[in-house]
């Protein structure tokens, strides 16, 4: 499963394949001896939060035992746990869930028993009871369901695939052993599968396994805040991870902030885990965060003789010369079952009808053995081994390999070279220089061409007929201009406009509601336009708005995103008649630094958006912020600067290298970002106008403060009545000061003011920002200077040194300065 790729989009393409077949409730609240379950049958949780019944995955024809949140039962994801996962019934009527002798037992159509809580209980047959709780717990205990009594048995100490918020997943120091999440065989098929996780012994970081011994990823160790790999774990506004241990067991254990929040903290049958919150206004699950980042990191992601592609779309593909095992699988995402040949090797007197496909890989495949002489010895050995399957020839030594090749990963440029030995006719035919060749093809190619161009003129009146029937590389879909025309009501419900082109509302056929940006400026052909956007497709996280699609039809440059249907930043901010209260404007200045983090250094390649502002910033329906309109410089490419320059309402945060010539890197964010930061506290524009003074200009009015140490609360939005933390308004308007800084070796890494806002990281007092000096001491034309980077103007140190410093001279007239600066 990939996930630069798939996020709501994905789970509605889930939702489609994978609807789940659940009882209708019956409103029962407990299991006992007189009163079993079967069939419809199912009990509810006292506050109607879960639900335990039969289930059916998708198009499967077996039934199981689960847990669900009742809320959202039509979503396949709703599962939290199941029972029987090895053992599934095929006639839920005839099935039964019932106590026997004190345990909670399933018996099949047969009457036999196929699984049980398997305690060794005292409870008498008639006062045992199984009670599903609020917390989506299943316990057996004795009395009634309003017992107290403590439980026998409860589904806590066995989770399948997914921690729910208050259970526990640990290490049990007695037994030596470890509660384990593990993945679902397939998304219609909830057996034990390949992934699992658990807590190390040393109980301060969680491994993941591929096939229980093969690790691939680890959470990084605990620090008392968070998993070092893992910052989302931190404390946040959603939810409360800790650690507890003691002399029997040590475990980690997490609770939401709002109970009310639907949770799920799952092992995807990807390999990878992932925290996902319901959300009300969208009616579907939303991803929070998921790890690792690298789908290729995940062991064996793509089974075997299937190669990894971190940068393809999808990320499994098959060698050359082999086929997926299962194309159903592989239709869904789910490539663990691999690939094999399309033509079986000939052992004995074909060897010529064998040859090998030369790849580059990031690591070698385990399980290999060694073998005795040279490289064309090697080659040698493995042509006439009728069990051999590949060879490598590393470091002076022969490697190979006689079972199937495993977590094949695309080299990134450090990797070794394999031969993987295959059919002849399986591998693409070499070139020959052949005059009646060439003239063969050139007809040929000819013909080619007008029968592809018959073929696309037929695709494309097909594809008119249904929006986003064709998709580019995976799950970012191609859709075709006039079915855009359609769902925009021909571009007439605006949103808004920037200097990339204006955005209008849409809804799909499938009524889902999106956001239409139609691009101006953008001059590149179609091939690069798909390529730039194919690569903008796969960056996903979750402070980032999500892309959909795409069109590209001659003149016509579209990108289709998910629909905020709480707007921009900038309308709460300055406009909105609600106020924003102080909790909700930290996280979205710590959520979108998280966001810019990701940008500047998870991705592939630095991507540096170059217009942080209020207005490109969406929040969705839990104030979550959504950095909208990242990789579009790229895709302007050279005339950004121009759309830039030329752009109302983005020249208060341009960095001083825009105007200076000064090559821009990721530190202009920085200080878009700090500009940003004002506005939060302040609720309005830093600048109103083009007349400035130490009054007008709000950053200098912050500088003014600090350095005073005078009332941090009366720099806040009066609106909100001076109702905040004082920490954490010094905190964000010491980084404010210090993301503007002149010089951009001065500004902190988006990383750093990230630890900061987390309190990870502590901030000094900065110095007055040159910009800052510009307008309070001077007027008219003005010629300011800055300090060359130094100790003294390091983001460790407090106040710079005295002396008269090393200086670069800026010229800036004051028409430069409106340029800069001005909001009009």
């Amino acid at each position: 499963m990939s996930f630069t790729q798939t996020q709501s989009f994905g789970r509605f393409l889930v939702l489609l394949c994978f609807s789940l077949t659940i009882t209708i409730s019956s409103g029962a609240t407990t299991i006992s001896v007189n009163q079993p379950l079967s069939g419809d049958y199912t009990i509810i949780s006292e506050g109607e939060q879960f639900e335990l019944g039969f289930f059916k995955p998708g198009n499967s024809a077996n039934y199981y035992i689960g847990i669900w949140y009742k809320k959202i039962k039509s979503n396949p994801l709703s599962i939290v746990w199941v029972a029987n996962r090895e053992t599934p019934v095929s006639d839920r009527f005839r099935s039964e869930l019932k106590i026997i002798d004190g345990n909670l037992v399933l018996l099949n159509e047969s009457k036999s028993q196929i699984w049980s809580t398997n305690v060794s209980t005292t409870t008498t047959l008639k006062s045992a009871i199984a009670v599903i709780l609020d917390d989506g717990n299943l316990v057996l205990r004795e009395g009634t369901s309003n017992s107290v009594e403590p439980a026998v048995w409860q589904s806590f100490d066995h989770p399948t695939h997914t921690w729910l918020p208050g259970a526990k997943l640990g290490y049990d120091k007695r037994t030596k052993k470890s509660q384990r999440l593990t993945s679902w065989r397939s998304k219609e098929d909830p057996a034990v599968g390949l992934f699992s996780a658990e807590l190390h012994p040393s109980g301060k970081e969680y491994v993941f396994k591929w096939n229980g011994s093969q690790q691939y990823w680890t959470s990084g160790a605990w620090d008392g805040k968070a998993f070092y790999l893992v910052p989302e774990t931190r404390l946040d506004y959603n939810y409360i991870y800790s650690y507890h241990e003691n002399v029997n067991e040590s475990y980690f254990i997490y609770s939401v902030y709002d109970p009310s929040i639907i949770s799920l903290f799952i092992l995807d049958v990807s390999g990878t885990i992932q925290q996902l919150a319901w959300s009300e206004n969208n009616k579907e699950l939303n991803l929070i965060w998921f790890e690792p980042k690298t789908q290729c990191e995940v062991y064996a992601l793509c089974g075997s003789f299937g190669i990894c592609r971190q940068s393809g779309s999808p990320f499994c593909n098959c060698l050359t010369g082999f086929n997926p095992r299962s194309e159903s699988d592989w239709n869904q995402s789910d490539f663990s079952s691999g690939c094999v040949r399309k033509t079986d090797l000939q052992c004995g007197r074909n060897m010529e009808k064998q040859d090998f496909l030369k790849i580059r890989v990031k690591n070698l495949p385990p399980n290999n053995s060694v073998a005795v002489g040279s490289a064309g010895e090697c080659r040698t050995t493995c042509l006439n081994d009728c069990l051999c399957n590949a060879y490598s020839f590393v470091a002076a030594q022969c490697l190979v390999w006689d079972g199937n090749l495993l977590n094949l990963s695309e080299d990134d440029g450090s990797g070794n070279t394999i031969y993987i030995k295959v059919a002849s006719k399986d591998l693409p035919r070499p070139k020959k220089s052949n005059n009646l060749i060439v003239v063969v093809g050139v007809v040929g190619g000819v013909v080619l061409f007008l029968v592809v161009v018959l073929v696309l003129i037929y695709r494309k009146k097909r594809v008119s007929l249904s929006v986003g029937k064709t998709t580019m590389e995976g799950l970012l879909v191609a859709f075709v201009y006039k079915d855009l025309q359609i769902a925009t009501k021909n571009f007439s419900d605006k949103l808004g406009e920037g200097g990339f082109g204006s955005v209008f509302k849409g809804v799909l056929h499938d009524s889902s509601i999106v956001a239409v940006k139609k691009l101006e400026s953008i001059s590149q052909g179609e091939k690069q336009f798909r390529s730039e956007v194919s690569t903008i497709g796969t960056i996903q996280h979750v402070n980032l708005v999500r892309l959909r699609g795409f069109c590209a039809e001659g003149k016509n440059k579209l990108l289709v995103y998910d629909y905020m249907a709480n707007g921009s930043l900038d309308t709460h901010l300055f406009r909105g008649k609600q106020v924003l209260n102080w909790e909700r404007r930290y996280q979205i200045a710590l959520g979108t630094a998280r966001g810019l983090v990701y940008l500047h250094d998870k991705c592939r390649d630095c991507i540096i958006h170059c217009d942080i502002k209020p207005d490109n910033i969406l929040v969705d329906a839990n104030f979550h912020p959504k950095i909208a309109d990242f990789g579009l410089a790229k895709l302007v490419g050279r005339d950004f600067s121009r759309v830039l320059t030329t752009t109302r309402g983005s020249m208060g945060y341009l960095a001083p290298e825009w105007i200076s010539g000064v090559p821009v890197t990721a530190k202009a964010d920085v200080y878009s970002y700090g500009m940003m930061l004002f506005e939060l506290v302040h609720g309005k524009r830093n600048v109103m106008h083009c007349e400035y003074s130490s009054n007008t200009f709000y950053p200098g009015l912050v500088s003014s403060v600090l350095m005073k140490g005078g009332d941090i609360l009366s720099l806040l939005d009066s609106r909100l009545n001076r109702e905040a933390c004082v920490e954490q308004v010094t905190k964000i308007c010491k980084v404010a000061c210090w993301c503007i800084q002149d010089e951009a070796e001065s500004r902190p890494a988006m990383s750093l003011v990230e630890r900061i806002l987390e309190g990870v990281s502590d901030v000094s007092m900065p110095p007055i920002p040159q910009i800052v000096n510009l307008f309070v001491e001077n007027t008219g034309d003005v010629v300011f200077f800055t300090d060359s980077p130094s100790k003294e103007c390091s983001l460790a140190q407090s106040n710079s040194t005295g002396g008269e410093p090393n200086r670069r001279v800026h010229h800036l007239k004051g028409n430069s300065l409106s340029s800069l600066l001005c909001s009009h």
